[in-house]
C-alpha cells in the first residue's frame, strides 16, 4: 500500500499529482463504480467495503469535485440551505428571509436539515444539495465541529455561513455576539448587581461561546469576581430547573441567560419557588423573540436581526455565484431592550 500511495501522490514539476477515484479503487481492492456507490451513500454497499473506501479516501486525501459532477447535469438557479437547527425562532426566521430575497434575485431554496452533526451526516448533506445542482450553499449550522468537518472537504461551489467560527471557511456572516453579551451584562452591572450568574448555552455552540465570551468580559471590565457559569441546553425546561436549583442559593442579584427560551423557564423556575422577579432577582435574555414581551414580567434581552442576516447572506452568495465582489458587511449591532424584568438590586 505504502508504494502505491507514493505514486498516487507523487509531485511532478513540484506540483501534486491529485488522486482520482480509480486511485481510490484500486487502493480499496473495489471498482471506481463501487467507489461512486459510496460516494452517493448508496444503501447497497456492505459496510465492510464502505469502510475499506472512506479509509482509501483518507488515506489519499481524495477530494471529489462536486462542482464540476453538478455542472455535469446542469445545475439551475437553486441555492442550497443547509441548517443543524430545526424549527428555532433565529434560524426559522433567517431561512424565511433567505427564501425571499434569492426569489427576488430568480432562484429557489432547498433546503436539508442535518439529522446530527457528525462528519458522515454534514458530508450526506453537502452531497445531496450537489445532487440538487444548487448553486450556492447557506449554513446555519452553531456547532464548531461543523465548520471542523466543512474545512476538509472540496466544497467548489460558493458557500456562505451565518456563524463565525475559528478556522471557519467560505464567508462568514454573524450579529456581535459577544458584544450584545457584554451590553446586557453591563446593563445589569449599571443598575448595581455585582454577583451576576451566567445561563450558559451548550459546548461547542458558537453562540454558547461568544455569548459567555462577552459575560465575562464586561464583568472583567467592572472589576467583578466571576461566579462559575451553569451550562444548559437552549430549552425553556432546563431554565425551569435552574430556578428552582438557583433559588436554593443566596449568592447571586442577577442572572444573564443565554437564550430567551431558558430566562423564560428560569423566570417559571424563580415563581414557583417564591423568588420574586426584578424584586429580588433581575433576568436578562438573549434574542427576542416575539413571546419575551408577552411573559410576565416582560423580558429585558437583545435583540437580533435574524432576517437581515438572512438576507446579507444571499447578497453574498449571489456575488461568489456570478463570480462578482462580495459586498462587505460588519457583524451586525445587538440592541438591548430593557423591560420589566430588569431593576436595581434589592438592599435588606
Amino acid at each position: 500500500m505504502g508504494g502505491f500511495l507514493e505514486n498516487a501522490t507523487e509531485r511532478t514539476s513540484g506540483r501534486r499529482v491529485v488522486p482520482s477515484i480509480r486511485d481510490v479503487a484500486r487502493l480499496a481492492g473495489v471498482s471506481h463504480q463501487t467507489v461512486s456507490r459510496v460516494l452517493n451513500d448508496h444503501p447497497s454497499i456492505r459496510p465492510e467495503t464502505k469502510q475499506r473506501v472512506l479509509d482509501a479516501i483518507s488515506a489519499l486525501d481524495y477530494r471529489p469535485n462536486l462542482a464540476a459532477r453538478a455542472l455535469v447535469t446542469s445545475r439551475s438557479n437553486v441555492i442550497g440551505v443547509m441548517s443543524a437547527t430545526i424549527g428555532e425562532f433565529g434560524p426559522a426566521s433567517s431561512i424565511a428571509a433567505i427564501e425571499e430575497a434569492a426569489r427576488d434575485a430568480g432562484y429557489a431554496v432547498t433546503t436539508v436539515n442535518l439529522p446530527a452533526t457528525t462528519p458522515e451526516a454534514i458530508g450526506a448533506a453537502v452531497r445531496q444539495l450537489v445532487r440538487e445542482q444548487i448553486a450556492g450553499i447557506v449554513v446555519l449550522a452553531p456547532q464548531v465541529r461543523v465548520f471542523h468537518v466543512l474545512r476538509g472537504m472540496a466544497i467548489d461551489v460558493p458557500f456562505v455561513s451565518l456563524q463565525t467560527a475559528s478556522g471557519a471557511t467560505g464567508e462568514t456572516l454573524a450579529a456581535d455576539q459577544v458584544e450584545g453579551a457584554r451590553r446586557a451584562t453591563a446593563h445589569l452591572i449599571g443598575l448595581g448587581h455585582r454577583d451576576i450568574v451566567h445561563l450558559a448555552g451548550p459546548q461547542d455552540w458558537i453562540e454558547a461561546e461568544s455569548r459567555m465570551r462577552g459575560y465575562l468580559d464586561a464583568l472583567r471590565e467592572a472589576d467583578l469576581a466571576t461566579i462559575a457559569p451553569i451550562r444548559g441546553d437552549w430549552t425553556a425546561d432546563f431554565g425551569h430547573f435552574a430556578g428552582l436549583e438557583l433559588a436554593r442559593r443566596g449568592d447571586f442579584t442577577a442572572v444573564f441567560a443565554a437564550n430567551d427560551l431558558m430566562a423564560i423557564g428560569l423566570m417559571h423556575g424563580f415563581r414557583d419557588a417564591g423568588v420574586d422577579v426584578p424584586g429580588q432577582v433581575s433576568v436578562v435574555g438573549f434574542d427576542d423573540v416575539p413571546v419575551a414581551q408577552h411573559v410576565w414580567p416582560p423580558l429585558t434581552t437583545v435583540h437580533q436581526d435574524f432576517p437581515e442576516l438572512g438576507r446579507r447572506a444571499v447578497a453574498i452568495l449571489l456575488a461568489g455565484i456570478r463570480g462578482e465582489e462580495a459586498p462587505r458587511f460588519g457583524a451586525l449591532e445587538p440592541r438591548l431592550l430593557t423591560r420589566v424584568s430588569s431593576a436595581a438590586p434589592h438592599r435588606a
